[in-house]
Order: structure tokens, then C-alpha cells, then sequence
């Protein structure tokens, strides 16, 4: 043991005596390291935003949506290519819809049904900009959302639709800036709603919102979905003006009668569903699959098989999502790789050329006792030394490069111990691996011959 110590402080003096090259030596080791790392982290970073927006649009929900009259007529097309059809009558998206899922299929934990119209908001002389939902308690169950403060709807408002609101944090800040929202009043189109409760601040991404059917959930007024039909508009009711207002008049086809109905004077494509989506909450994952099978069946035998909706499983496009991002991970780690690797190399060259300037020491050391493993051992820990400390200031350099990165370009990254380690053993593998070829040369040198090198 004390002849490796002493072998130790032989390699340690040469790599002091010659720091400059020793430190343009682990330049390629650091920067191996610090890529290695920070790439890591950006894909950390990457998988944990996934797995928050997971969490906002809920790891069990479907979410069943309208499809637009443009896309309806286009998949009529599609489907009667050649055919002579009639066209069927559809009630469109209803609560109706939203009760059957919740009392047919056992799988279904929760339904949460929800009417979106865009409204400005007064209170107080103060106005803003925002959406006015129509919501069940169940929606604040579905999609994880808390009360800052106040109370959540009771049973009595719900049934008789009280004109009561819940604000977001972003409405409760703009409309209340300083007092305390609850038991005040806010206007919506000609209704007061007097707030009930606040929600805690959540926010959720632009890309949530457009592709996944998430509302903004801080910037609107949340109101019972009964007191949306009957205080503001029930959609699905046919009134004496609309028929008046009306200038047009389809013929559809419902089983063997043929009925009449007027289209709405205002033109909305979506018209014809009383609710905007429903967002319905399944027991167990396994089950997602087989429950949306089913509701898709369901609801094309209510709507006399129009295809007027879209189910969307978001945990299952966030997983695909999720397994591309991991794929660009792989890679971009597999780059930052090959920079370790040209360490390596730059460690095995420059202590090749170590061993060929060091030849005459290497045949005095071997001349006064030194064995052929001694010199093995010697530059092999040369090599290792060099390798290691690039790797501390490497872990050091990609730390730093994973927070500049954060601040600079807004990419979530996070650093994990498992990819410091990962580094760290790579570059001491490194070490050893490409200094084992120059220190196998140093101890296959004859002791005469180099004695003799000039």
C-alpha cells in the first residue's frame, strides 16, 4: 500500500509539473461533462412540464367536444362519396349527454359538463375582458382546482340556478385589486352574480389550451351551469323570434318523418349544442380506453349517428408527446456524449506524447527497482487524475450552464443527482480506458533502450 501511495505522489507531481498541458488536456473531458449534463436537465425539464400538464387536464379525463359545422360537412361528404344519403338531426352536445355517461357507464367517476360564453365583466366601475362558465361542482373536482377563499356552490344554487360566482385569481385581481371579493357583486351582460369564492392560481399553457380543450382557468367567472341556461341562454331551446329571425329552412330526415326546423338568425355554427364540452373523470387509468369505446358508441346512437363531436384522451396524447421528447433527449445526450469521447482521445494523445518526451525517466525508474505494473500504475493514474478533476469542474461548468440556459431561453431545466453521477463515472471510465494504451507503451520499454533515448 505505501508503494501505490508513493506511486500516487510521483503521478500527482508530474500532472502539477506539467499543469498547463494537463489542463488543455481535460478541457475536452469538461466540456463533455457540462454538455452532458445540461442536456440531461433540458430533457428533465422537458418530462416534467409533461407531467404537469398531466396534471392539469387529469390523468383519467376524456374530454368530448362539438366539432364545427365545417368539419361536420366535410366527414358527410367523405362518408356519402357515391351515395345517395339523407342528412339526420342531431341535438348537438346536451346535459342530457353529460347524465346518461354519469348514470350508464360504471367505469365513470365523475362528469363534468360546461357552457363557455365570453363576456365583459363590470364591478365597481371597473371592467375587464374575460369568459363566463357554466360549471358543476364536479369541474373543481375533475381538474384539481381549490378555493383561495369562500365557499363552493351548495345544493339550493345549483337546482334553482342562483345568480352566484366563483372568480379566478387573474378576474379576482383585475376586478378587485384591494378588497375582498366575496359577498360583492359582479355584472354579466344584464345579470349581477355576487361571489361566492376565489380559486387559487393555476396556470396553464398556451399549448394546453389550444390543443387540448383547457380553459385558462384564472381569467374567468364561474357560475352554476342552470343558472347559465336560464339566466343567459339555453341554446337548445327554439323560441318564437328565432323562428321569426330566421331566413332559411332545412328539411332533415329523423327515422321515417321529415321535419322542419329554422336555423339560428345569428349564424353560430355551434347552435345547436347546449353545452360546450363535457369532461368526463374514469375510475382507472387501464379503463380510459374501453370507456371512451363506449361513450363514443352512446353518443352516436343519441345523435341519430352524426358525427357531430370529438373525443380527445389528453394523457394519451401528452404520452406520445412525452416518448418524442424522450427520443430527442436520447439524442441530443448521445451528442453530448461524443464530446467525452473526443476527451478521452485527447487524453490518450496527449499522454502517448508524454510517454515518447518521458522515455529516458521511465527507463531510470525501471533501472532502480520499478516494476513493469509501477509504470502502468503510474500513468494510469496521470490519465485518471486528469479525467477526474475535469469531471468536478465539468459537473460545476454544467450546473452553471443549466441555469443560464433556464434564464436566458425560459426552457424549464432541471438537474438531477443520477445525471451528475452518470457524468462524473463517465469521465473516470473515460480516464482509465484511454489511458490504459499510453501506460501499457511506458512499461513495454526496454530499460537500456530508453536509457539511452536523448
Amino acid at each position: 500500500m505505501q508503494r501505490q501511495f508513493y506511486i500516487l505522489s510521483i503521478a500527482l507531481e508530474a500532472v502539477f509539473a506539467n499543469r498547463f498541458r494537463s489542463i488543455l488536456t481535460a478541457l475536452g473531458i469538461i466540456f463533455g461533462v457540462a454538455a452532458v449534463i445540461a442536456m440531461l436537465a433540458i430533457g428533465n425539464g422537458a418530462r416534467q412540464e409533461i407531467l404537469d400538464q398531466m396534471k392539469l387536464v387529469g390523468v383519467n379525463n376524456i374530454i368530448i367536444l362539438p366539432k364545427a359545422e365545417s368539419q361536420m360537412e366535410e366527414a358527410a361528404k367523405e362518408s356519402a362519396a357515391g351515395k345517395k344519403s339523407t342528412e339526420k338531426y342531431s341535438p348537438g352536445l346536451s346535459l342530457s349527454d353529460a347524465h346518461s355517461i354519469a348514470s350508464i357507464i360504471p367505469s365513470v367517476e365523475r362528469v363534468s359538463p360546461e357552457v363557455i360564453y365570453e363576456s365583459v365583466l363590470i364591478s365597481e366601475g371597473v371592467s375587464t375582458y374575460g369568459k363566463i362558465s357554466g360549471v358543476t361542482p364536479d369541474f373543481f373536482d375533475v381538474f384539481s382546482l381549490t378555493l383561495e377563499s369562500g365557499e363552493m356552490f351548495n345544493e339550493a344554487q345549483l337546482i334553482e340556478g342562483k345568480a352566484v360566482c366563483i372568480l379566478g385569481a387573474t378576474l379576482k385581481t383585475k376586478l378587485f385589486p384591494k378588497a375582498d371579493p366575496i359577498g360583492r357583486y359582479v355584472k354579466s351582460g344584464n345579470i349581477w352574480l355576487k361571489v361566492v369564492g376565489v380559486l387559487q392560481n393555476r396556470a396553464v399553457s398556451e399549448e394546453l389550451t389550444g390543443n387540448m380543450g383547457i380553459s385558462d382557468y384564472n381569467n374567468q367567472v364561474y357560475t352554476p351551469i342552470q343558472t347559465l341556461l336560464m339566466r343567459y341562454r339555453d341554446r337548445s331551446v327554439v323560441t318564437t323570434a328565432m323562428i321569426r329571425g330566421s331566413s332559411t329552412t332545412t328539411t332533415v330526415s329523423s327515422g321515417d318523418a321529415m321535419v322542419s326546423f329554422s336555423t339560428s338568425a345569428n349564424g353560430n355554427e355551434d347552435a345547436t349544442n347546449q353545452i360546450d364540452k363535457i369532461v368526463v373523470k374514469v375510475s382507472q387509468t387501464e379503463l380510459i380506453g374501453a370507456t371512451s369505446d363506449i361513450i363514443r358508441r352512446m353518443l352516436e346512437r343519441r345523435h341519430a349517428g352524426v358525427d357531430d363531436f370529438e373525443i380527445k384522451i389528453p394523457e394519451l396524447l401528452l404520452k406520445q408527446e412525452q416518448r418524442t421528447k424522450d427520443i430527442f433527449n436520447i439524442v441530443l445526450g448521445a451528442i453530448a456524449s461524443i464530446s467525452l469521447i473526443v476527451g478521452g482521445i485527447g487524453i490518450m494523445n496527449i499522454m502517448l506524447a508524454s510517454v515518447m518526451e518521458r522515455t529516458k525517466e521511465i527507463g531510470i525508474r525501471m533501472a532502480t527497482g520499478a516494476t513493469r505494473k509501477d509504470v502502468v500504475f503510474q500513468f494510469l493514474s496521470e490519465a485518471t487524475m486528469i479525467s477526474l478533476t475535469g469531471g468536478i469542474i465539468g459537473i460545476f461548468f454544467g450546473l452553471a450552464l443549466a441555469k443560464i440556459i433556464m434564464q436566458l431561453t425560459g426552457i424549464l431545466t432541471i438537474v438531477s443527482g443520477i445525471s451528475i453521477v452518470i457524468s462524473f463515472g463517465v469521465s473516470a471510465s473515460v480516464g482509465i480506458l484511454f489511458g490504459y494504451m499510453p501506460a501499457k507503451k511506458a512499461a513495454s520499454q526496454d530499460p537500456v533502450t530508453s536509457l539511452r533515448y536523448e
